[in-house]
């Protein structure tokens, strides 16, 4: 019976790493209010009071503040062996959290870094003039009022466009709601007003090196996109930008094809990464190690209704000394609080969460 099942939790794999994860979408938090301070009216001075000449002057004692404890700046992002080495579970901020917010933006990745997030989770692939930028699909159809193909749009061509155009709270990315759903619509090109902290640049298409620059201190959790036949060159380019933002030892890197990820660490092989469709599925049906690099594999729990998160599967984790984090697949089912705490009971070591001010509030 365990042969059986570890064989069909294999095809199950092989099934759902052929398929591109899945982007969900966003809902959003509450606008943070300041409060107002209320002026105190002026007080009228009134005359000093006439001090009799006997009286000798009051001395007041002079005190000494405690010393300001200044606690010292984060020297940089936590490497991976320090966020393999928490006992607390850890928050993953799937795009920023696409749930929460609209996917892949500026804005996600700031909300989620102030909510609570541990790691950022995010896309890459090459714009059509060779940038880096950090982006899910193959194509702007679904997220930008917008269509064609991210490798033949140049990086002006993608910044100029609206990264939460078809965004709404709780939502796939639908273009069949009221305008009123989309409710950050506009703020890229100033229709709309941004949130407070915020501005237009902040729901555009952002390449990695803005990310990494604005986050410093943030570890990532990185998918290429694509495959090697179609994009050889993004392997090199990932690494080279790991290595001058100074992110080789807090980042992972994964894609679902193996001959990336072998091109990728063949440029950079100090960072750590994740097994693809190969060697995820040649480990879990014939026992294959898995490669040295590979201290965390990420796996959804389910696919096409055959369960791919099993007790079989985590016991192999266990026996193989590797972290496993889990990347909801359905977002009607697993994108919330409950779910989360189901994993979080099975002894999950990190959840790429859609919704990361759910799963902080539970952590």
């Amino acid at each position: 019976m365990v042969k059986r099942s570890v064989i069909a939790i294999a095809v199950a794999v092989v099934a759902l790493l052929a398929a591109a994860c899945g982007g969900s979408t966003d809902a959003t938090s509450t606008p943070t209010t300041l409060l107002e301070q209320t002026a105190q009216p002026a007080t009228t001075a009134s005359a000093a009071p006439t001090v009799p000449p006997t009286a000798a002057p009051t001395t007041v004692p002079a005190t000494t503040s405690p010393p300001t404890t200044v606690p010292p700046a984060p020297a940089g992002p936590p490497n991976i062996d320090e966020l393999l080495d928490q006992t607390r579970p850890l928050n993953i901020a799937h795009a920023g959290g696409d749930q929460a917010f609209p996917h892949s933006t500026p804005f996600a990745f700031a909300k989620a870094v102030e909510l609570g997030a541990d790691v950022l989770e995010m896309d890459v692939q090459l714009t059509g003039d060779g940038v880096l930028v950090v982006q899910h699909d193959d194509t702007v159809d679904k997220r930008y009022d917008a269509s064609g193909r991210v490798d033949a749009l140049t990086l002006d061509e993608l910044r100029a466009l609206d990264g939460a155009y078809w965004f709404a709270p709780g939502q796939w990315p639908s273009h069949d709601l009221d305008d009123a759903a989309y409710i950050y619509r506009g703020v890229r090109t100033g229709a709309t007003p941004a949130p407070d902290g915020f501005g237009p640049d902040d729901f555009a298409v952002a390449t990695f090196r803005e990310i990494a620059d604005r986050f410093p201190n943030m570890p990532f959790d990185i998918e290429m996109k694509g495959s090697f036949a179609d994009t050889p060159d993004v392997a090199k380019v990932l690494a080279d930008e790991l290595r001058a933002t100074g992110r080789l030892d807090s980042t992972v890197v994964t894609s679902f094809d193996d001959e990336l990820i072998a091109a990728f660490s063949e440029a950079a092989p100090e960072v750590d990464t994740s097994p693809g469709l190969a060697a995820l599925t040649n480990w879990i049906l014939a026992g294959v190690p898995l490669d040295a690099s590979h201290r965390i594999v990420q796996i959804p729990p389910e696919f096409q209704g055959q369960q791919v998160l099993t007790p079989e599967v985590l016991a192999l984790a266990d026996d193989a000394g590797v972290a496993v984090w889990i990347w909801p697949s359905d977002v009607e089912t697993q994108e919330n609080a409950g779910y989360y705490q189901q994993l979080l009971d099975m002894g999950i070591h990190g959840i790429i969460a859609g919704d990361p001010v759910a799963l902080e509030a539970i952590l």
